[in-house]
């Protein structure tokens, strides 16, 4: 073959199908993009207007129209904007992806002002294809001469383009329906739609039925407009009753004055609200009108705890509210909604790529024309520039935060718990917001007083310059010695009681950390916080928490206790520890390190739970109080008949403030302690 050099070209027959069928995701959007454009359209005649090249009428008011037609299954679009001239249907419709705003934006792009063109593509007229046999364009230009211009399409390739009838300015579209797409028709479902994609667009929508009958209200007569259609003069004559005097003659005294309404044709409602909160200035709004618009927006009956108010112009465009919504269940059912918007049009929920995780939890509205938005209009385009918007709102959302604990720590503290799972998450899914809230993440104590985290430590060594305990063990090596600062916690108040009460005793603190996503959250900040420690209470037994006495002294009582303990337990690796504690009133604790009960948590979060914790250093030990009057019993007494039952009965006892027990064990446990029971009865 001899070489050749040419141009790639694309043929209408195939690339339309295209547009129809799989440009857009869901067929509903063809409403957006016909809205959009007519939003256009008007607000390129108000810049024309403003430029001095046109001249609006005194009593212009921008509105775009939708009629539906279920009878006739067509909808019409009808907006007040520039129109087009045949010439310009030619150019911006005959020719697919040729964008009139495109060419509008570079002819006045030094001329700009604070309204948006909202197109930039020009293919979202085609999307009225996706459900349409046949759509028709009837438009009038706003220039001086303009001749109105018909257009037709049957779907295919082919057009017609006639003159007109239109007599008004502006573009009127109808849409006749394919058999699938009936509904679309239908009053509500319309308006269902208008309400998902349009309900901040900046041009006045109103939704009526084509062709129904004249609604009415009736108004004060002094409420009346040039605009109203009055149809009745309605006079309401005054009402009196008969009321007794102080001398008990009777009189008759007016209740209701002469009222006179007007019967008006009713009033057109726009669907949408045009200058949404999120573009208004912060201090320009109200602790109510953040209120009603978040019941608006998200239909949630509950109040929200606080918002943040995003508001940029510079390196980029961005505004939006963001709302910490009250909850009352557990992280992993928590299900927020980030709406996005370009210009006030509706992209979507939850785009990723904009939006943090974690800030997913949350409800908000977040509207930036900077967006480099994909051809459909539904997705972002991968770009860095997204990343920076990312950022700016996570920094954004950490600022209030670290603000609010600093300057109302008061209110800071009753959110805390219902903010925690957001701020938690959000620490592990992103270092920098981690970083920046590292010093503002709340501790419950167990005398419910919150506490950051450089008060828990400074709580820890103030214990540990006050305990001579904390000094090195007999023959620990420095080098081999943990120096990380220990934050003991509590995971279940109730369970861990006992170990809570020693704790207490001994003027020993803990914080309690109860939620599922604690356990990756605490080791996150100690990856992040080298010099501290998580450690639950019942991990081990604190110096703190015993008496000072040396193993040696202990050395023979833990040798028969242990060989006395496995014996009746019948496990030959049980591990057994004899202390003096402080308190004698415990008989036996059960401790199992950090580490282990960590594996333990990770292994029942990816389904492992049947297997061995030992496998991964999770051994349970068991604590004897040599102090305790039944351990010394049994210390004295092995060979009695019933120490076995005292042994089991000791280790359930300890185990239970462990963690619950398993069924056989529980049931065993309860048969014991009727036995028990009935040998204090005899």
């Amino acid at each position: 073959m001899s070489k050749k050099h040419g141009n790639l070209s694309i043929n209408s027959e195939n690339i339309f199908p295209i547009i129809k069928k799989w440009l857009y995701s869901d067929h509903d959007i063809f409403y957006r993009e016909l809205v959009s454009n007519g939003c256009d359209a008007i607000t390129k005649l108000k810049k024309l207007d403003l430029m001095g090249e046109y001249g609006l009428p005194e009593d212009y008011e921008p509105k775009i129209q939708i009629l539906v037609n279920p009878e006739e299954k067509t909808l019409k679009f009808i907006d007040n904007g520039l129109g087009m001239t045949a010439e310009e249907v030619e150019e911006y419709i005959n020719q697919i992806a040729f964008s009139g705003a495109t060419d509008f934006l570079e002819k006045y792009k030094d001329k700009a002002s604070e309204e948006q063109i909202i197109g930039h593509f020009g293919l979202g007229f085609y999307s009225a294809f996706m459900v349409a046999d046949e759509v028709h364009i009837d438009s009038l230009s706003y220039k001086e001469g303009a001749t109105a211009v018909h257009w037709s399409c049957d779907g295919g390739t082919e057009f017609d383009m006639a003159d007109g009838s239109r007599t008004e300015v502006g573009t009127e579209i109808t849409l006749f329906l394919n058999e699938d797409c009936v509904e679309f028709s239908n009053e509500y479902r319309a308006r269902e739609v208008l309400e998902k994609y349009c309900s901040f667009m900046p041009i006045p929508i109103f939704l009526a039925k084509e062709n129904a009958e004249t609604e009415y209200e009736t108004i004060p007569a002094e409420e009346v407009t040039e605009k109203d259609t009055v149809v009745e003069t309605i006079i309401e004559e005054p009402k009196f009753e008969e009321k007794e005097k102080e001398d008990g003659t009777k009189e008759q005294v007016e209740v209701s004055p002469r009222k006179e309404k007007a019967k008006i044709v009713k009033r057109p409602v726009a669907l949408n609200d045009t200058t949404p909160l999120w573009g208004k200035h912060p201090n320009d709004c109200t602790d109510e009108e953040y209120k009603s618009f978040y019941r608006k927006v998200f239909q949630d009956y509950k109040e929200p705890l606080f918002w943040i108010h995003l508001n940029m112009d510079y390196p980029f465009n961005l505004k939006g509210i963001l709302y910490f919504p009250k909850i009352n269940t557990e992280y992993d059912s928590i299900e927020g909604t980030i709406k996005l918007y370009n210009n006030q049009v509706f992209i979507a929920d939850n785009i990723k790529e904009v939006i943090p995780e974690f800030l997913m939890l949350l409800k908000g509205v977040i509207d930036c024309p900077d967006l480099p938005l994909n051809v459909s209009r539904s997705a972002l385009q991968n770009d860095g520039f997204v990343q920076k918007i990312s950022d700016y709102i996570t920094k954004k959302v950490a600022d209030k935060l670290t603000g609010m604990c600093k300057t109302d720590k008061e209110s800071y503290e009753k959110y805390w718990d219902d903010i925690s799972p957001f701020i938690k998450f959000g620490c592990l899914k992103d270092e920098k917001f981690c970083d920046k809230m590292n010093d503002y993440i709340l501790f419950k104590n167990l005398e419910d007083k919150y506490l950051t985290l450089p008060e828990c430590l400074h709580v820890e060594e103030d214990k540990k310059e006050a305990d001579s305990s904390s000094e090195p063990a007999d023959g620990e090596a420095d080098e081999e010695k943990d120096t990380r600062k220990p934050i003991y916690y509590v995971t279940d108040r109730q369970q861990q009681g006992q170990y809570i009460k020693m704790f207490q005793e001994q003027g020993m603190d803990a914080v309690i950390l109860d939620h599922n996503i604690d356990t990756s959250f605490i080791t996150q900040l100690e990856r992040r916080n080298e010099k501290i420690k998580f450690v639950r209470i019942d991990a081990d037994l604190t110096e703190s928490l015993k008496e000072d006495v040396s193993e040696e002294e202990l050395k023979e009582a833990k040798e028969s206790l242990t060989d006395t303990f496995r014996k009746a337990l019948g496990d030959e690796h049980l591990n057994v520890s004899v202390e003096k504690l402080k308190n004698a009133d415990i008989s036996s604790v059960i401790t199992l390190s950090e580490e282990g009960r960590r594996m333990q948590d990770m292994m029942k979060m990816y389904g492992m739970a049947g297997m061995n914790p030992s496998m991964f250093g999770g051994d349970r030990t068991l604590v004897l109080n040599a102090n305790h009057a039944l351990v010394q019993y049994i210390l004295n007494n092995k060979d009695s008949e019933h120490v076995p039952m005292f042994c089991e009965q000791l280790y359930d006892l300890a185990m239970l403030s462990n963690c619950p027990l398993e069924p056989d064990a529980m049931g065993k446990f309860v048969a014991r302690s009727n036995q028990i029971m009935m040998l204090l009865a005899k």
